[in-house]
């Protein structure tokens, strides 16, 4: 049997199944990844909101980790929520000097509006895990967080990934077009080149976890071998599918379908 591709995701969790923990490893599964899982926090949401968080102890997180790392192959990697600076030097300190690719979905907010980190992490962010990452997978109001820059027009949002690269060190930056209108474009940026991957918008508010599944098809995706630009092109067709054919399940942001593109 050749060797099994193995994804690991840390981040929070979502009881109601359409984002966190919950939706990274049912994208794994869905590409055939074995998923992996350190939880950084116990959060109550669903559809409509968060009700409430429990950060998991520092040690206990510390310890996972090292479940992981001293026993299973990671070929990829990729982090959620992560609420505190204290969680980030952790994690800072686990993933440096490993050549794992290494997957960054800066979550600061929920779909439903509500935050799920710190103002100070949200600078730690930036300013020391940023530098050790493959690539970081913001939407547009976290790009603007990021880089401190309004990001309203398609040539705004590639001045913005290009100094996530080059101010802030990131291996790449993939900036979502999904808060404005028209097309649903992104851009990723490698150092050297723009690409652009293009989707026709699709009129939904079934949207609770996309970019939690977006990052995990991409982690996925180079787990197995693929370059960053073909993780990308497959990720995206992977959650625009998840979108089209997501449930309309709960009184909010129903979940996206994660085994949408079976049914293709």
């Amino acid at each position: 049997m050749k060797e099994v591709a193995c994804s690991l995701t840390i981040a929070g969790t979502d009881p109601t199944g359409g984002a966190g923990i919950q939706a990274d490893l049912k994208t794994f599964q869905e590409l055939q990844s074995y998923g992996m899982s350190v939880i950084t926090s116990v959060v109550a949401q669903n559809t409509t909101g968060v009700q409430d968080i429990h950060h998991i102890p520092l040690a206990m997180i510390e310890k996972q980790l090292d479940s992981v790392f001293s026993d299973m192959p990671v070929h990829a990697m990729k982090t959620g929520m992560i609420a505190n600076i204290d969680m980030m030097k952790i994690i800072q300190k686990k993933v440096s000097g490993k050549d794992i690719p290494f997957i960054i979905d800066p979550v600061m907010v929920a779909t439903s509006g509500d935050a799920l980190i710190s103002d100070d992490a949200r600078d730690y962010l930036r300013d020391h895990l940023l530098p050790l990452c493959t690539v970081v997978t913001p939407n547009i109001p976290e790009a603007e967080f990021l880089t401190g820059m309004k990001i309203d027009t398609v040539e705004a949002m590639k001045k913005a990934a290009e100094k996530i690269v080059h101010e802030y060190g990131a291996g790449a930056a993939l900036v979502k077009g999904g808060h404005l209108v028209g097309d649903a474009i992104d851009f990723l940026y490698d150092g050297n080149h723009m690409h652009e991957f293009i989707a026709s918008r699709i009129d939904t508010v079934n949207t609770h976890g996309t970019g939690c599944t977006y990052s995990a098809a991409i982690t996925a995706y180079v787990s197995h071998g693929l370059t960053l630009y073909e993780a990308v092109e497959k990720g995206k067709y992977f959650v625009t599918e998840a979108i089209k054919q997501s449930f309309d399940l709960g009184s909010g942001n129903g979940p996206t379908n994660h085994w949408a593109v079976r049914l293709v």
